[in-house]
């Protein structure tokens, strides 16, 4: 009987790449950045200026002043230990990964303490509320980037996460308004991100339709329906067809109550304890179950796959379906998980950031999931720092996201694998 190797199971030995590891590079980037940092954020920040950081959601509560110019410098000559720790140590992909998060904390705690003590309308940054923020920011990314993962996991591309985020977005809020049912408003979300996946599915594995460019096109699509149906008739009818109502927020009663982490992981509504259940879930299934291994032998070698009694079609048919009724609830947090009703381009590009994040994560549920963490961290950023008063220009703050998008993927995620067969059309033979 033939034997697949899959690639992506964890435990996968990487290849040497000579002195200049990824390891090395990033080390040295690490370095030369901290020290920028500490050369300019130290002197940018206040003399005697102070920044607070606190613990809870409230500005009174427990917090932790740090002196501006002596904060700025040391966390930013932190930040370049780490780096000359990665050039000179990192052997692992786990010691890699905890140095190269040491630095990324270590610079940005440079950053804010310029940033914070500098603030025209407050020098202090609940850390509570930043979390929170972050975790809110990232919720969509995550599902985005899960239907990614099923998607190109079975060798499908998913450039249509847009799509399908928009069109769940845009079915919440119209059904949950029609029926009065946050239940309503989901089961039609999901059922609005499978419509895009099944074209998805049928035009690419059946018709064999160019992945990349299909995906494009179905990302119009759904910007240009949900668009015409806003115009003409949600927006004129606002109180008929785009007035949904939100799913309460529930507290786990202790946990809640853990400073900074425990409101922004245990006080939410669904979709914050569903994100957490479906990474999880997907998780376990890709990497520990017989369903996960058919999953990523098709995306690897469906000739072999094929041969040894696997059904290549009926794989990518069913994980691309169930790909979009995870996007369409992630798109669905946007309308009857937040605020209750749908605008033009809602998503705004969210799908795109999701799919960098399931680049970034290296097409692993947790790795997408931290992905997409990162990403809601720059966009829960930049709003705390407009609303301290940052001295950097609004514009600049609106960019933060999707800088940090373009930098993490170029600049950190290095030489990446996408599955084998990933984009490339199966004609059974």
């Amino acid at each position: 009987m033939a034997t697949l190797t899959v690639y992506g199971s964890p435990g996968t030995a990487v290849p040497t790449q000579g002195f200049w590891t990824r390891a090395r590079k990033a080390g040295l980037a690490f370095v030369v950045i901290g020290v920028v940092a500490a050369a300019v954020f130290g002197p940018l920040a206040k003399r005697h200026g102070h920044a607070r950081f606190t613990f809870t959601e409230t500005i009174t509560g427990a917090h932790l002043d740090i002196p501006a110019q002596p904060g700025a410098i040391a966390f930013g000559l932190l930040c370049a230990l780490a780096g000359a720790a990665l050039l000179v140590t990192a052997r692992t992909a786990r010691l890699l990964t905890l140095l190269t998060g040491l630095a990324l904390i270590f610079l940005v705690l440079s950053f804010l303490c310029w940033q914070v003590a500098s603030g025209h309308n407050s020098t202090v940054l609940p850390l509570g509320q930043l979390a929170q923020s972050t975790v809110k920011a990232a919720l969509p990314l995550v599902f985005g980037a899960l239907g990614g993962v099923l998607c190109e996991r079975s060798g499908v591309i998913n450039v249509a996460i847009e799509g399908q985020l928009l069109t769940g977005a845009f079915a919440g809020a119209l059904f949950g308004t029609i029926f009065s049912s946050t239940w309503a408003g989901l089961i039609a979300a999901a059922l609005g991100g499978v419509f895009i996946s099944a074209l998805l599915a049928v035009l690419a594995i059946r018709y064999l339709v160019d992945q990349v460019v299909l995906g494009v096109v179905l990302n119009l699509f759904a910007l240009g329906f949900t668009g015409f149906v806003f115009t003409q008739l949600m927006a004129p009818h606002q109180d008929k067809y785009n007035f949904a109502p939100v799913f309460p927020t529930w507290q786990i009663p202790g946990l809640a109550s853990i400073p900074i982490l425990g409101p922004a992981l245990f006080q939410g509504n669904l979709f914050l304890y569903l994100a957490i259940v479906l990474v999880i879930v997907v998780h376990v299934a890709l990497f520990h179950t017989k369903w996960g291994l058919r999953t990523r032998a098709v995306g690897e070698h469906p000739t072999a796959a094929d041969t040894v009694g696997i059904k290549v079609y009926w794989t990518r048919y069913r994980n691309v379906l169930l790909a979009g009724v995870i996007a369409g609830i992630g798109g669905a947090y946007l309308t009857i998980g937040d605020v209750g009703n749908f605008n033009n381009n809602q998503t705004n590009g969210t799908g795109f950031i999701a799919l960098a994040a399931l680049i970034f994560g290296r097409w692993s549920p947790v790795g997408a999931t931290l992905a997409a963490l990162l990403f809601g961290f720059s966009t829960a950023l930049a709003q705390v720092l407009s609303v301290i008063g940052s001295p950097i220009p609004q514009e600049f703050l609106s960019m933060l996201p999707y800088a940090a998008t373009i930098v993490a993927v170029a600049g950190l995620v290095g030489r990446v694998r996408a599955p084998a067969a990933d984009g490339k059309p199966y004609l059974k033979g």
